[in-house]
């Protein structure tokens, strides 16, 4: 159905990463998200009136909550796709994920009320109606919500979409839980064994679960999560590509919003080439990575001498002793300043997360090892955060 209507209304239809066709691909299965679960929940809601089986009805209102939650994720994409302005520069795509928040306290809501409706039915139990109208809506409702998971989940990674993924984990959870209904109204008409109510309480726990799973999923992006390490890797592999680049650090990643991300590093370059020639490799990197990967880019030029070998084998010796720290500790601006007693080795270094010493004892521990090799060298170090996950 998706793919039948996309042709109708979405030109373009195969551009995803292209920020029209991902709005309209996310507003057209909202709406169809909209139109089929009002229909389940006018079936299961009748179905649950007919037989007075608690747990029809409950997934009957879930459906209903489903359709509240196609809406907010229809509202998500139309007001993300909004230009950016004088108080949102960086544009809107992160109320996708808002939308998608919502989205997550919805279901637990929903899963809330479920178990309390059931835990009142154990006390206060009805009798159970069988009906093969209940049966067929059940059977069709699991059919209709495998459909609903299978397509978004399928449009969700083909445009990188957090609240569509979060709609796809809503409707498997719903067809696990239709389908648990449905087994308990069966074990019911054919041997009068009756758990709804139990069975009520164990969806309700299902749906929360799944609730609280695409709470984190959303809540994430906006708190600031550690970008993709697929996309990290991207990005150092067209820098290094280029034949002016020594080496890379300092990367941070901004998520605005999916096709809003904005990327800064520092690309290290040889400092006895021409500064136009180098500016130019650089534009050169920038609009390589902008047209690949859709995405803005700064980078920084960092000058590193090459030619003196002094400096190198000192580089080599310190950046040893830090992997006999720890593997995940790495060094860049590395510089050497000579004096009548000594010399300063100056340098960063990069602190994975959950690191077992805090600056001042790294510091000295690496000051101390260093000390024991070479006992003219002092360090002067400036330490660094891991915004990129390359290190962790």
């Amino acid at each position: 159905m998706i793919t039948l209507l996309s042709h109708i209304f979405i030109k373009n239809r195969t551009s995803y990463s292209d920020e029209n066709v991902r709005r309209k691909y996310g507003m057209l299965t909202g709406i169809v998200g909209i139109i089929l679960n009002l229909f389940l929940f006018a079936a299961k809601f009748t179905a649950g009136i007919i037989t007075s089986a608690i747990s029809v009805t409950a997934d009957a209102f879930n459906n209903l909550s489903d359709a509240g939650s196609s809406i907010i994720t229809l509202l998500g994409f139309k007001l993300s796709g909004q230009k950016p302005d004088n108080e949102h520069p960086f544009g809107h795509g992160r109320i996708e994920y808002i939308s998608g928040l919502f989205v997550s306290v919805i279901i637990l809501i929903v899963a809330f009320e479920l178990i309390k409706s059931s835990v009142t039915k154990i006390f206060h139990p009805e009798e159970v109606m069988v009906s093969a109208l209940t049966f067929l809506f059940l059977s069709i409702s699991i059919l209709v919500k495998l459909y609903m998971f299978l397509y978004n989940m399928i449009y969700a990674k083909k445009i990188g979409s957090t609240a569509m993924k979060a709609t796809a984990i809503d409707s498997i959870s719903d067809t696990i839980a239709t389908s648990v209904v449905l087994i308990c109204y069966i074990l019911y008409a054919v041997f009068n064994i009756k758990i709804d109510a139990y069975a009520g309480i164990a969806v309700g726990l299902f749906i929360a679960y799944a609730g609280l799973k695409t709470l984190k999923e959303t809540v994430s992006p906006l708190l600031g999560q550690t970008p993709d390490p697929e996309f990290v890797k991207e990005i150092e592999d067209i820098v290094r590509s280029n034949e002016c680049v020594i080496g890379i650090h300092d990367m941070i990643v901004h998520d605005y919003g999916p096709t809003r991300i904005f990327v800064s590093l520092h690309a290290e370059v040889p400092c006895d080439k021409d500064i136009l020639y180098l500016h130019e490799c650089i534009d050169n990197i920038e609009h390589d990575i902008k047209t690949k990967l859709n995405c803005e880019v700064s980078i920084h030029m960092d000058p590193v001498d090459t030619n003196d070998e002094n400096l190198y084998e000192a580089k080599v010796l310190v950046s040893d002793i830090l992997k006999g720290i720890d593997e995940r500790l790495t060094l860049h601006d590395f510089r050497m300043v000579h004096g009548e007693s000594h010399s300063n080795l100056i340098f960063d270094v990069v602190i994975p997360h959950k690191f077992k010493l805090n600056e001042k004892e790294l510091f000295e521990e690496i000051q101390q090892r260093v000390h024991s090799k070479h006992k003219g060298y002092f360090c002067v170090i400036n330490f660094d955060n891991d915004y990129s996950g390359i290190t962790s």
